[in-house]
Order: C-alpha cells, then sequence, then structure tokens
C-alpha cells in the first residue's frame, strides 16, 4: 500500500469513529441520555477535525480541545475558520458532564444545535477531502 493510500485509509477509520459517535448522539436524545449524547458530538467533531489533521499529514497532540484542533484545521485551509470557530463550542462536552458534580440540566435546543454542528464538522472536512479518503 501506497503511503498516500496508507493516509487517506487512517482519514477514513477517523471519519467512521465521527460518524459512528454522532449516530451515537442521535441515538441518544432520547430522554435521560442527552449528556451523553452532548459527549458524542463533542467526540464526533473532534475526529472529524483530527481526520482532516490527518489527511494533511500534520501531527497533534492527543487533546479533546476542539478550539486547539480547529485552530490548526483552519492554518491549513483559512475557509475552515468559521466553523473551527463555532467547534469550540462542543470542547466542554469532553468533561462537563462526564463527572460528578453540579448537575446540568441539557435545553432541548441545545443538544439538537450540537448534534447539527457536530454533523456540519463531518459534512465539510468530507468535502474537502478527495474520494478515496471519503466515508463511502
Amino acid at each position: 500500500m501506497s503511503p498516500a493510500e496508507l493516509l487517506a485509509r487512517e482519514t477514513r477509520e477517523w471519519l467512521l469513529k465521527a460518524a459512528d459517535d454522532l449516530g451515537s448522539g442521535r441515538v441518544l436524545e432520547a430522554p435521560g441520555h442527552e449528556a451523553t449524547a452532548l459527549y458524542h458530538c463533542q467526540q464526533a467533531g473532534e475526529q472529524s477535525l483530527k481526520a482532516w489533521l490527518t489527511f494533511q499529514d500534520q501531527a497533534f497532540r492527543k487533546t479533546h480541545n476542539l478550539k486547539e484542533l480547529g485552530d490548526a484545521c483552519a492554518r491549513l485551509d483559512p475557509s475552515l475558520t468559521s466553523l473551527a470557530d463555532e467547534a469550540d463550542a462542543l470542547t466542554d462536552y469532553a468533561w462537563k458532564l462526564r463527572y460528578p458534580g453540579a448537575p446540568y440540566v441539557v435545553d432541548p435546543q441545545e443538544l439538537e444545535a450540537m448534534l447539527t454542528l457536530a454533523g456540519r464538522i463531518l459534512a465539510e472536512v468530507q468535502l474537502r477531502l478527495p474520494p478515496e479518503a471519503r466515508l463511502t
């Protein structure tokens, strides 16, 4: 397998993870699971941005910070700047609802907006990839 094929394959693996988490978020939209759905939105956004960086052969550190990842993506493709700025809204869901502490009530509109945002991030990344690196 050529280096380009390996890169496309690794990119698709990130996209598959993103699509899986986005699907999980949609399944978990049901009452009582909204916090976990938001976590999966964050994961989908994170993995989508990491897919773009992977395809660009750009190293990134282990992080859940979508501001950091989005800024790195926007440096490679300035047309991603606005979306990268929006993606930061997902960052806190990596931890905010995952640990004991003050209760957080998820607003249904908030969840729908974050599902939409995570889906847009995945879609926009895929639009910038050649067919061999996209999900089929």
